[in-house]
């Protein structure tokens, strides 16, 4: 059985952020006393009491609001009630139980879910205020007061979140799948791909650049495979960054291709290959992951005959350092191509953990430099023992040579591209390193 989900829900600045973070244990969503910041559902795991569970974080509801990101924000909050097995209605005891407090809670009586009422911002030890008891008016049993900044309460409140999961086979939880980040500038049409490959409105979609501030993870069955899919903040140049909610969201949007097996690079046909599109590129490159560069809006481009052909070479002219990755073309509002995606990404994820055999590695080895010598310095000549792969994603393979010196970057480049010759690893990078050691 797959594992609890938990929901925390309530209306913009009560502390459901702070909470999650608590008992995630490291700050996963953005902190900050701007209501509203957390406007996308988040995922992490936490475990209590031996059992593993996923919790959502949720933008603030607010019931009645003529402003479109809030109204989004209610969306999303409702979904991940929908999604959850116990919902987390959280209160604040500073200032009291408000009208929409009691809207969220009609709301929530209609989902039909366990709901554990949480009082949140009791920052004392000893008894509750009595104040908090006001807060029974909502029709909701189980009360339990918490200090989220100060950890009070919170081993109360999960036990009582525990005591709602449904009852787990052995066993019990979710393999992994392939874990896909989707990175690039803002208003590239990250957001909206995720959507589409969902068929759901999943991640807010707005045409205000940013609007994505936190990486959100979206699971996805196709064909019996498992996918992940990390939508993330549209990363700015630094000259553009003034909040310090941006700041956070472009640590995350980072921290999001650490923990991908494959980056999905968006950009814009309409605009063209940027500046700002190589450093994003650059930092999934030196990361080592797979990746896919995804040319979006492609049904805005007037074509004709050369017209793909001729703005691929434009791609890979301007990420020459990443010739080894694919470029796909897609409409992520008509879908056009979409999902062809998939096969991408399971052909660039699979040359990832590719391994060869050191006798093969070797035959491709000694053909190149029977072809092509290694390099010379003063009258000593570069030689190379053997190679070895030592480790994947992304392939990295140690050559055994005589002198560190003599070893110049342009044979390693042409090594690289005999290996791809022979063994593919298309749309991976590819490392090397190097051990001297004494003939004989």
């Amino acid at each position: 059985m797959a594992k609890p989900v938990v929901a925390v829900v309530g209306r913009p600045n009560v502390g459901k952020s702070t909470f999650f973070n608590f008992i995630a244990g490291k700050r996963i969503s953005i902190v900050d006393d701007t209501p509203g910041i957390t406007r996308d559902r988040v995922y992490a795991e936490a475990e209590w009491r031996g059992v593993t569970f996923t919790v959502i974080d949720t933008g603030g509801i607010e019931p009645k609001t003529s402003d479109s990101i809030l109204k989004q924000m209610r969306i999303q909050a409702e979904i991940a009630v929908d999604t959850a097995d116990v919902i987390i209605f959280m209160v604040d005891a500073k200032e009291g139980l408000a009208p929409s407090d009691g809207e969220i809670a009609t709301m929530l009586r209609k989902a039909n879910k366990p709901v554990v009422l949480t009082v949140n911002k009791v920052d004392k030890i000893g008894e509750p205020p009595p104040e908090i008891y006001e807060f029974y008016t909502l029709g909701i049993d189980n009360l339990v007061p918490i200090s989220s900044s100060n950890g009070l309460g919170i081993g109360d409140l999960l036990d009582e979140v525990f005591e709602r999961f449904p009852k787990l086979d052995e066993g019990g939880g979710e393999e992994d799948g392939i874990k896909i980040a989707v990175i690039g500038k803002p208003n590239t049409g990250k957001s909206s791909l995720i959507n589409k490959i969902l068929d759901e409105k999943r991640v807010i979609v707005s045409s205000i650049p940013g609007t994505t501030r936190d990486a959100i993870d979206t699971y996805v069955t196709r064909y019996g495979k498992k996918y992940i899919f990390i939508d993330t903040a549209g990363i700015r140049r630094k000259s553009r960054i003034n909040e310090d909610i941006e700041r956070y969201s472009i640590i995350r949007a980072f921290t999001a291709v650490d923990r991908a097996d494959v980056c999905l690079i968006m950009m814009d046909s309409t605009e063209g290959p940027t500046e700002q599109d190589t450093k994003i590129a650059g930092y999934a490159h030196d990361a080592g992951k797979a990746s896919i560069f995804v040319v979006n809006k492609w049904d805005l481009i007037d074509k004709d005959t050369g017209t793909y052909e001729s703005y691929r070479k434009k791609v890979m002219n301007k990420f020459a350092f990443m010739s080894y990755a694919p470029v796909e073309f897609i409409s992520a509002i008509s879908g056009k191509r979409v999902e062809k995606l998939f096969d991408r990404i399971n052909n660039v994820e699979g040359q990832s953990v590719k391994r060869v055999a050191t006798g093969v590695l070797n035959d491709v080895l000694n053909d190149a430099m029977a072809i092509s010598q290694p390099p010379s310095d003063k009258g000593k000549r570069l030689k190379i023992y053997y190679m070895t792969q030592v480790s994947i994603k992304p392939p990295a393979f140690v050559l055994f040579i005589n002198n560190k010196e003599l070893m110049h970057f342009s044979y390693l480049r042409y090594i690289e591209n005999c290996l791809r010759d022979a063994f593919g690893f298309e749309g991976t990078p590819i490392r090397f390193m190097t051990r001297e050691r004494r003939e004989g």
